[in-house]
């Protein structure tokens, strides 16, 4: 056998040494590291093609998962820092905070009114080297940019700016952000301001402070946009696990034909798991230092990516050492650990798989698990819908339990195509699904995956829409006996600005008052520079009010809705391309695992387009199946988790988007398999006697 004139020429019972057990560290030792690269090296150019697309595998797994994690940190790193715009009261003040919103351009901008209190003395705010003093304004480098663009005229906030704030002040980049100074009587830090639990956080009444700890949003970065990531991450995540666990197996009948060959002419258990070990952990380690190297390379695009409103600080993105060990040591666990556990055949039976005799059996507690896991999900959505973390985990467990139950269904499809053959390819694909269960689902568990994801994007989605006012009518809230006052002083103020508007008032819910307050309403007759014009003369018109319109009431909705759409495409996009790529990789390494099959079968007369056409049906009947219950189980995880803010109903837009996903999908899946088809052609064209 070659496997065996391969050992002979290393001299294995030299390096594999007495036949005794051996402990964790023995199997490891110099002996087994030395036999294992030796064995890699004598595999030839097939066999080092078969390494590389396991470090492939592991690379991009490795890659992807270092973007995941950074985007959560990000965002925790974003909320970290805008905290102290949500004060604290205190019991031994020091200053008055309060936050309005304002917009330009229909872009938010943030003003924090601060004011000491007399006789104390009161620490800098995040990113500014001091306190400001009254009638000063820092404003972030956005705005200070804005402000030089803009005449006097429009600009969102009065005065010239005497700084600049640091990015500890800020959430990203762009972020539009004023910090005003006022006296401690000035009514911006003593006239109460009411809250809008349309906008939270876009308005906070003066609050006496002792410093600028804040306490931690539950809005925006700090609530949906955290459940967003949670939710893309393990749409993400999930099938990246699975492609690095597979990383381990590809071209594993080769290496067990080797491994049993080992264990017959004397290697112990020990040093059989130790070679398994130090060859997954080599492909393994390889793979993640590329995909880390890799990440690094993506940091600067990935810091462009609109998220929240803007782009991001490069160092958000940046996970930090420990964590960028414990990822990379993860992966190579994995691989490891996924590699050991088909060893047991190697270790109990060796004759039989040096032989080919022993097929791999599927049990039905595969699927008696995910039907557990199904039910066991129905169960605590309905029992503990309040609970979203928790929903967010069981949803990960029926996520991963595809996995388990796919390599069931595609043993179960081969014995029913190998049964209901009529011609030699749609033969050759059930038999082989029914001799190799595992290895076709490693192909198609891409696919499967992504319909998974596919499915719930359907069902998930966010509507954002402004039922209040108009978005060319500005309102502010003033109390029924000041109504006249300031219809007169707003006539005067745009009089003043020379802007066409029209002065009125209403009692619709645009701007947030008392319930004895009236809307002061100014329409403008203009285009969004009017409008501005307009909202800048109009600005401190109420104390603790900026003009607001209708469009203006629901920005961060949409803003959010945007978002999503914007991570649904992320997210099918990464999750169809690790797919395909996990098809690509390993429709290869199959072709170089069964290439003494495929090359016995040519010698016996089958054409290349028969071996061909098996491979493609190997691939597409588990596919129209199992991706087809994948999309079914993604509708029904997706339900419960509308509780997050959206409609779940399967609309025309969502039809289409099953369908554009699954005609890309399989074309790319059909694209991938047809890249190895030299390969085949080129492992049947050297086929001839030899022993293995």
């Amino acid at each position: 056998m070659r496997a065996l004139s391969q050992t002979r020429a290393l001299s294995p019972m030299r390096a594999l040494g007495p036949m005794r057990a051996l402990g964790p560290m023995r199997a490891l030792d110099r002996t087994t590291w030395t036999l294992t690269w030796r064995l890699t090296r004598a595999g030839g150019r097939t066999g080092l093609l078969a390494t590389g697309l396991a470090v492939a595998a592991a690379a991009i797994s490795t890659a992807l998962l270092l973007l995941c994690v950074a985007t959560n940190l990000g965002f925790q790193q974003r909320a970290d820092r805008i905290d102290w715009r949500n004060p604290v009261r205190s019991s031994a003040p020091v200053a008055v905070e309060a936050v309005g919103t304002t917009f330009s351009g229909g872009t938010p901008v943030t003003v924090v009114d601060l004011a000491q209190l007399p006789g104390k003395q009161a620490p800098a705010p995040p990113g500014m080297p001091r306190f400001p003093q009254a009638g000063e304004t820092w404003v972030s480098p956005a705005l200070a940019d804005l402000l030089h663009r803009l005449p006097a005229d429009r600009h969102p906030v009065p005065g010239t700016p005497a700084g600049t704030l640091g990015r500890e002040a800020l959430a990203r980049p762009g972020e539009l952000v004023a910090v005003v100074g006022h006296k401690p009587t000035a009514a911006a830090v003593t006239t109460p301001r009411a809250d809008d639990p349309r906008r939270p956080g876009d308005t906070i009444t003066p609050t006496r402070i002792a410093d600028f700890t804040g306490r931690p949003v539950t809005y925006g970065i700090g609530g949906q946009y955290v459940a967003l990531a949670k939710i893309a991450t393990i749409l993400v995540v999930i099938p990246l696990l699975v492609l690095g666990a597979s990383s381990a197996r590809l071209s594993v009948s080769r290496r067990d034909q080797r491994l049993a060959a080992l264990r017959l002419i004397g290697a112990t258990p020990g040093r059989i798991a130790g070679m398994t070990a130090a060859e997954a952990a080599l492909t393994g380690a390889a793979g993640a230092l590329l995909g880390a190297v890799g990440y690094a390379l993506l940091l600067p695009a990935a810091a462009q990516v609109p998220v929240a409103g803007g782009t991001w600080y490069v160092g958000d993105l940046w996970v930090g050492l420990p964590v960028l060990l414990a990822v990379l040591a993860g992966v190579v666990a994995m691989v490891v650990v996924s590699a050991l556990a088909g060893l047991r055949q190697v270790v109990v039976g060796p004759l039989g798989v040096a032989r080919r005799s022993q097929a791999p059996r599927m049990s039905v507690l595969r699927a008696l698990v995910f039907v557990a896991v199904i039910v066991g999900y129905a169960w605590f959505t309905e029992e503990k819908k309040d609970e979203v973390d928790g929903i967010l985990v069981f949803f990960a467990v029926v996520f991963l339990a595809l996995s388990v139950i796919g390599p069931w269904v595609v043993g179960v499809l081969g014995r029913i195509v190998s049964a209901r053959a009529t011609t030699p390819a749609t033969l050759l694909a059930g038999r082989r699904m029914l001799d190799d269960p595992k290895s076709a689902w490693r192909t198609v568990s891409g696919l499967t995956l992504a319909g998974f994801v596919a499915g719930f994007f359907a069902l998930f989605g966010v509507a954002a829409g402004s039922p209040w006012g108009s978005p060319d009518t500005l309102a502010v809230a003033v109390p029924k006996s000041k109504v006249t006052a300031v219809q007169h002083e707003a006539r005067e103020r745009l009089k003043d600005a020379r802007v066409d508007a029209t002065v009125g008032s209403d009692t619709d819910w645009v701007a947030v008052g008392g319930e004895n307050s009236v809307q002061v309403t100014v329409t403008v007759l203009g285009d969004t520079e009017s409008l501005d014009r307009a909202r800048t003369a109009l600005t401190s018109l109420v104390p603790g009010q900026y003009p607001v319109t209708g469009a203006d009431v629901d920005w961060s909705g949409k803003l959010f809705a945007r978002d999503f759409s914007t991570a649904t495409r992320v997210v099918l996009g990464v999750t169809f391309v690790t797919a395909i790529a996990s098809a690509g990789i390993t429709a290869a390494s199959s072709v170089l695992d069964r290439r003494r099959t495929y090359g016995l079968l040519r010698l016996a007369g089958t054409p290349l387009r028969i071996l061909d056409e098996a491979r493609r049906r190997e691939t597409l009947i588990p596919v129209a199946v199992l991706a087809g219950g994948a999309v079914l189980t993604g509708l029904f995880t997706a339900a419960p988790l509308t509780v997050l803010g959206g409609s779940s109903s399967l609309d025309l837009g969502g039809v289409a988007l099953l369908a554009a996903c699954f005609g890309l999908g399989v074309a790319g899946l059909l694209a991938a398999s047809a890249l190895s088809r030299p390969l085949l052609r080129s492992v049947t064209v050297r086929s001839g006697p030899r022993g293995e």
